[in-house]
């Protein structure tokens, strides 16, 4: 499946878009219009970068955190650095804590910022155009469609034309 997407710069432009697909023929259940009136990214399915950067973060954390404690617990133990005046093990417990606190950060940091800034792939500057006010015009379908679709979407001098194709396992 190819898709084509088309950024323009109001409801006008993209409805006369949305026009000229249909009169070349394009099947219209295979083009859509993003944008105030209609489809929001969310019903389209663009990935949300903040619930993938949560997704990561969390993933991160499940294994990170065990291991941080471990790791901080046996640092503890090895050096006998006295955090408080308590018993031995009090401190290396405390160094397990402070360990497995250090992994939340990590996991949130690495996991959360490489989620949002990586994770996302174009759908990030989609949203923001969407949340800008502009509207998108996606076609789907085979690459004779998307070619065709290509040919009378750059009439309208879009923002931006940008075409994908979807991987498939071989």
């Amino acid at each position: 499946m190819n898709y084509l997407v088309a950024v323009l710069p109001d409801r006008n432009q993209a409805e006369a878009a949305y026009t000229a697909l249909e009169k070349s023929g394009l099947p219209l259940s295979q083009v859509d219009i993003l944008g105030r009136g209609y489809k929001s990214a969310d019903e389209y399915g663009l990935i949300d970068p903040n619930s993938q950067a949560k997704k990561g973060a969390t993933s991160l954390a499940v294994w990170l955190i065990p291991f941080g404690f471990v790791a901080g617990y046996a640092f503890n133990y090895l050096t006998g650095i006295a955090i408080l005046p308590i018993a031995a093990v009090g401190n290396h417990i405390i160094g397990g804590l402070l360990g497995a606190a250090s992994a939340a950060l990590g996991a949130f940091l690495v996991g959360g910022g490489v989620g949002l800034s990586v994770g996302s792939g174009d759908a990030l500057p989609y949203r923001n155009r969407l949340n800008a006010g502009k509207y998108l015009v996606v076609v789907q379908g085979s690459e004779e469609l998307t070619h065709q679709a290509t040919h009378v979407l750059r009439q309208f001098e879009p923002e931006n034309l940008q075409g994908y194709a979807e991987l498939t396992a071989a």
